[in-house]
């Protein structure tokens, strides 16, 4: 019997130990966000040209990107917001009644494609007018940026602290406990979704309207607070 009260005495005591060694603090997650107009955008363009040869279908091809370039240029654009993003040749197979591919090669097909970024917003609209009526048949997408986007990665970064400390309050006050020092922060993420579109943003001087809406960056961040005495 008093082996077993001596067993018990020591676990008891080793449990408090432990208790006391253990950090009192609180996890918590913020979330934060920021929004911003874009100031650039880039498109993705070019001309897809066929031809019963490889060299005839390159030779179109390659007489309307010079004038797509050339148009790329007049609008003021620099060589180094211009990149080619694709080129490929392939043939062309000829097709039965019922659709399906026959090995007869029947022409060619050429595909040059460039990635152009366009740094003065408001031209965006007459850009695209530009290359659509100079010959480009292939436009893929527009996406929106900010050029320098740590001003607002900053702002979402201090509203997803402050959304940490608000969440940590108010565990605490649950609890009937006060919120201490910070013991650590960490960044999880951060993220630039798609831009958001709207008609307010509408560019009504460019030919091409365009809405550039506004991009929003995130940012999640663990912060642990430690349990005030």
């Amino acid at each position: 019997m008093k082996t077993l009260t001596g067993l018990l005495f020591i676990a008891m005591c080793t449990t408090a130990i432990a208790d006391q060694s253990l950090p009192r603090t609180i996890s918590v997650t913020g979330n934060g966000s920021a929004t911003s107009p874009p100031d650039m955008a880039t498109i993705n363009t070019g001309v897809v040209t066929q031809g019963k040869n490889a060299a005839d279908a390159m030779k179109a091809n390659n007489e309307i990107m010079a004038k797509l370039m050339a148009a790329l240029k007049a609008q003021k654009i620099p060589a180094k917001d211009i990149q080619t993003s694709d080129f490929s040749v392939s043939p062309q197979y000829s097709r039965d009644d019922r659709g399906r591919t026959q090995q007869e090669i029947v022409g060619y097909r050429v595909s040059n494609q460039v990635r152009v970024v366009i740094r003065n917003l408001p031209e965006l609209g007459t850009v695209l007018d530009t290359l659509v009526s100079t010959g480009s048949n292939r436009v893929s997408g527009i996406s929106f940026g900010i050029t320098d986007s740590d001003g607002i990665l900053n702002e979402a970064r201090n509203n997803a602290i402050a959304n940490a400390r608000s969440k940590a309050k108010l565990y605490a006050q649950a609890l009937g406990i006060k919120v201490g020092k910070v013991v650590s922060v960490s960044e999880s993420s951060v993220i630039a979704p798609r831009p958001q579109f709207f008609a307010r943003a509408a560019m009504a001087d460019s030919a091409v309207p365009i809405a550039s809406g506004e991009q929003e960056l995130t940012a999640t961040i663990d912060v642990v607070f430690a349990i005030a005495d």
